[in-house]
């Protein structure tokens, strides 16, 4: 239930938003492989959980250009 309530916070997000929210990720992610390289994470479910949200958030992305474009 988590993830839809956290994809519907996405949708209401502009292009701009969407791109600041990505970049986060991915360097939490950046952040999560080197914790994992030094031995010091103990969290590794968190990988599939951020790649999931950013997979979700430039889905959306995407979807808002091309809407975009159609109607222009």
């Amino acid at each position: 239930m988590k993830s839809l309530e956290k994809l519907k916070e996405f949708k209401n997000l502009n292009s701009s938003e969407i791109q600041s929210q990505v970049d986060s990720l991915r360097k939490e992610l950046f952040d999560l492989r080197f914790k994992q390289a030094t031995r010091q994470l103990t969290e590794t479910h968190k990988f599939k959980f951020i790649k999931k949200q950013i997979a979700q958030l430039l889905t959306l992305k995407k979807n808002q250009n091309k809407k975009q474009t159609s109607t222009n």
